[in-house]
């Protein structure tokens, strides 16, 4: 018994031993000096004072920005100060403070007190803190000799050495090299043991799609970068499943290392030598690449259409591990300032069902890129002996659909626009056909209609008024002959596409049997109802419209031919059409999940995340009808109801096809008749104005608040409240109750920051005045965390009138 009890205090004096220690190198105390953002303050070093913990001053957006500071980690000795660690979410402004307060806690407060941000250390309290010298902050507990917290547990966009990725633990790229917040890219150690790149939605974080995976399944496994500046695979066994170190980092005597998710998703590891060698400003930076993951980012991306390092339209070009994202002929930047976001046309789209620059040869030409592919967004393929290059070109030039073609070695691929993830081909035969008008045409010179009888008849009496009337007539025929030829030889070509606007041609009998004789009534819309039906090991949704005078069955046609050749993951997809008799169908995808508005107004409704998501899809494919398919579209009627939802929740805008299509070149249309539905109705309805695309922003406005609150603005303006939706929503953004709006979702309320910025996207959108309203494409980047959203104005001159 003596002897355990020998052995007992032998324990707890070494143990107390090891505190002892490990309190003396831990220097930071409760209540000791706060360090203030923009101050003289020194900040927390480590004992070599290699590394550094205080504020950093951000790059100014514009030039009357005022200042904000991040609170970071960086390296101390060398110029560049690279950081490290941040808290990225919480820029804040000059005599903002850190500090470990009284009771224990660390704490971020602004320049006016107010808490902003905790390290949760859950109910423990911390009796000191440090900066160590693996750059690693630590809260330490008296009672234990492990950190009660580490921003080790918390990275943010880089990994250091001794630094392990635990299951479930992730790497978030910045937005940009000057931006620090959250970006497009994500490195996840599964719980499954698969370490996976992914492209994620802003400002949700969930998963779009993934383009690189080590292909490992050991449970519980870390991603490990150890001292020695190698990172790998570590399973539950101690034991190295993956390696994706394989080159020599050298000797970390001489280096400093580090391993960063760059903004444009390239997992990059980097050494710099030790010392103050290099003079400050020799070069950007003086870290050096040691390895990339993917090698090849611009051959990895194979995620969802729209994902990848580079936008719509571009194309990807690696050059020495980095992307390089650029506009093929015809195509400038959508901004400037941004050449991962994308390209668009410097001509006008094309009409298609007009007679625009694409309907004339003699306007058309075709840019030639070596090595170059767009593979997400084909839709037709020719192949044949008798496909060489230039019958390639005729393929694309007698379809308006076609935006570029892909040749290579007699096959042909017809690209749709926007062209999507394109990048550089190691098929060195492969070439891409741009499709663009010739440099004289522009949008005001499109051909005279074909079917102009006035101008066929002074071309007649010039023929006869010729004394080479005959010879012209000849060769007129032998042009006829030759062209009959040529066409018959592209009918002959092997196609993967035999059916009409690439959609299936449906007997009435055919449905009627698929429906078990339109039984399961879906619901009705606008044109018609909707029934459920079974067909080629498959759900199916058929609408049969109602029987309507001559403008119904020229929206009809419309929706046939606008859909049939219209593709986004957020459009619902039109698989085929019935036109028999008076019988008039339309076959849609089948959705599981029925609408937004069941989800949103029923028991169950999304959680916050899912909502976000949805609202984001929406805004992107509005996007796209406004703006990237080759006829405009205004929906006219966006609604929840409208807004159908598959298996994953992901949102699908149904009924797009009946609104008027647009002239390519026109921005508004004059307005015939009020379409839409009570409660989503822009103001111009009612009024002497023209209606553009704005409509649908308004629309989508008002759609939008009510994702937030999860409440119907039919619904609420019929209640006890005697208000409209918007009007509320203002009133509370106003006097800054934004937490009203989700006063019973303890999720949203858990994510107050997004919430008042998705809020602010709403009154923009509803703004009274057309012009104030932003564009689609501007409100997608917003909610997606690309674009600031200002303060806006009250939605209209009463609220404004109310709230003074």
């Amino acid at each position: 018994m003596a002897i355990a009890h020998t052995l007992l205090l032998l324990i707890v004096l070494f143990l107390s031993a090891i505190l002892a220690a490990s309190q003396t190198n831990c220097p930071i105390k409760p209540n000791s000096a706060a360090i203030s953002a923009g101050s003289d303050d020194s900040p927390w070093l480590s004992p070599s004072e290699e590394f550094a913990f205080g504020f950093r001053l951000l790059p100014h957006s514009a030039p009357n920005d005022e200042d904000r500071f991040l609170l970071s980690i960086w390296f101390n000795k060398i110029p560049e100060q690279t950081i490290v660690w941040s808290k990225n979410d919480h820029p804040v402004p000059r005599r903002s403070k850190i500090q470990l307060t009284n009771e224990g806690q660390l704490i971020l407060y602004n320049n006016q007190d107010v808490e902003l941000w905790k390290a949760n250390i859950g109910s423990q309290t911390a009796s000191c803190a440090a900066m160590l010298d693996s750059g690693n902050f630590v809260l330490m507990n008296a009672t234990s000799p492990a950190p009660v917290w580490e921003t080790f547990n918390v990275p943010t966009d880089t990994i250091l050495p001794s630094q392990r990725l635990s299951t479930g633990g992730n790497l978030t790229s910045r937005l940009s090299d000057t931006d620090y917040s959250n970006g497009r890219f994500q490195l996840r150690m599964q719980n499954d043991g698969n370490l996976v790149l992914y492209t994620i939605f802003l400002p949700t974080q969930d998963v779009n799609g993934d383009y690189w995976a080590s292909g490992t399944n050991k449970i519980h496994s870390q991603l490990v970068f150890d001292e020695a500046g190698y990172i790998y695979i570590q399973s539950a066994r101690n034991e190295k499943t993956y390696n994706l170190t394989t080159n020599n980092m050298g000797s970390r005597q001489d280096f400093w290392f580090l391993a960063r998710l760059d903004a444009d998703g390239v997992f990059r590891h980097y050494h710099r030598q030790r010392g103050n060698s290099a003079a400050v400003g020799s070069c950007p930076s003086s870290w050096s690449v040691v390895q990339t993951t993917p090698e090849d980012i611009c051959s990895a991306v194979l995620g969802n259409i729209g994902s990848g390092a580079c936008g719509y339209n571009s194309y990807c070009v690696n050059s020495n591990g980095k992307p390089s994202c650029l506009c093929p002929q015809g195509y400038s930047l959508l901004d400037p300032l941004n050449s991962f976001g994308g390209c668009k046309p410097d001509f006008p789209s094309p009409s298609c069902y007009l007679n625009g620059w694409e309907t004339d040869s003699e306007s058309v030409e075709f840019k030639e890129l070596n090595n170059t592919d767009w593979p997400f967004t084909d839709y037709e393929l020719q192949e044949g002996p008798d496909v060489n290059k230039e019958a390639c070109k005729q393929l694309c030039l007698r379809d308006c659909f076609c935006a570029a073609a892909i040749y290579n070695k007699n096959r042909c691929w017809k690209k749709r626009f926007p062209l999507s993830n394109g990048r550089q081909s190691k098929d060195v035969n492969r070439i891409a056909l741009i499709k663009v008008p010739r440099n004289n045409v522009t949008a005001a010179s499109s051909c005279p209609a074909r079917n102009d009888r006035s101008a066929a008849v002074i071309l007649l009496s010039a023929f006869l008024g010729s004394s080479i009337f005959l010879n012209c007539l000849l060769l007129g025929a032998i042009g006829v002959v030759s062209f009959l030829v040529y066409h018959n030889k592209l009918l002959n070509l092997k196609s993967s596409n035999s059916t009409v606007y690439g959609m299936r041609v449906y007997s009435y009998k055919e449905l009627e049997e698929a429906s078990g004789g339109f039984k399961a009534n879906l619901g009705r819309g606008s044109f018609g109802a909707v029934y459920k039906g079974y067909e080629s090991k498959r759900y199916i949704a058929i609408k049969r419209l109602d029987k309507v005078e001559k403008q119904g069955e020229k929206e009809f046609a419309t929706e046939v031919k606008a859909i049939g050749q219209t593709h986004h993951k957020n459009l619902v997809t039109l698989l085929g059409y019935c036109n028999e008799g008076d019988h008039r169908l339309l076959v849609y995808e089948y959705m599981s999940n029925g609408s937004l508005g069941d989800r949103l107004f029923g028991l169950t409704k999304p959680h916050w995340n899912q909502r976000m998501q949805i609202a984001l899809g929406v805004a992107r494919g509005l996007a796209y009808l406004h703006e990237e398919c080759s006829s405009q579209i205004i929906h006219c009627d966006v609604k929840p109801q409208n807004i159908l939802l598959d298996e994953y929740l992901a949102p699908k805008i149904s009924d797009f096809g009946m609104a008027k299509l647009l002239l390519a070149e026109q921005s508004r249309a004059a307005r015939t008749h009020i379409r839409g539905t009570v409660g989503y109705f822009a103001p111009e309805w009612f009024r002497k104005a023209s209606v553009s695309t704005k409509v649908d922003v308004y629309s989508f406005g008002v759609m939008l608040l009510e994702i937030i609150c999860c409440t119907s603005s039919v619904g609420f303006a019929m209640g006890d409240e005697d208000e409209a939706l918007i009007d509320w929503v203002y009133e509370c953004y106003s006097k800054k109750r934004v937490d009203a709006l989700v006063e019973n979702d303890e999720e949203a309320r858990n994510e107050m920051r997004s919430v008042e910025r998705v809020v602010m996207v709403g009154i923009w959108c509803i703004q009274e005045e057309a012009s104030l309203r932003p564009s689609m494409r501007r409100v997608a980047q917003m909610l997606e965390g690309v674009a600031p959203v200002s303060v806006p104005p009250p939605p209209s001159i009463f609220i404004s009138s109310c709230s003074t």
